[in-house]
């Protein structure tokens, strides 16, 4: 038997988290099952819950995008990277997706 589920989130918050969610091979309604699911089996959160620091939504300074594109270049190199196509793989095997 299922139930329905019915959540208020800002309208640009939806927008951004089902383009994400679409880019991971999946839809919003199934990452919260996935939530839902993993919530369950950790017995809590089943992720780290802690003190924002930084707004997540603010764009990078040109300092920082070029930091990191330094540091993802230099695993790149150092064979410290997977194929998106074997981490999708995972993620839909792993939760039957």
């Amino acid at each position: 038997m299922s139930t329905t589920i019915q959540v208020r989130v800002d309208e640009e918050l939806k927008m951004k988290s089902d383009m994400l969610f679409k880019e991971l091979g999946t839809d919003t309604t199934s990452a919260i099952r996935i939530f839902l699911t993993q919530a369950v089996d950790y017995n809590g959160f089943p992720f780290e819950i802690k003190k924002k620091t930084k707004d997540p939504y603010q764009p990078l300074t040109e300092e920082d995008m070029l930091s990191r594109l330094a540091t993802a270049r230099m695993h790149a190199e150092e064979g410290r990277y997977r194929e998106a196509d074997a981490v999708l793989s995972d993620v839909r095997a792993k939760y039957g997706l």
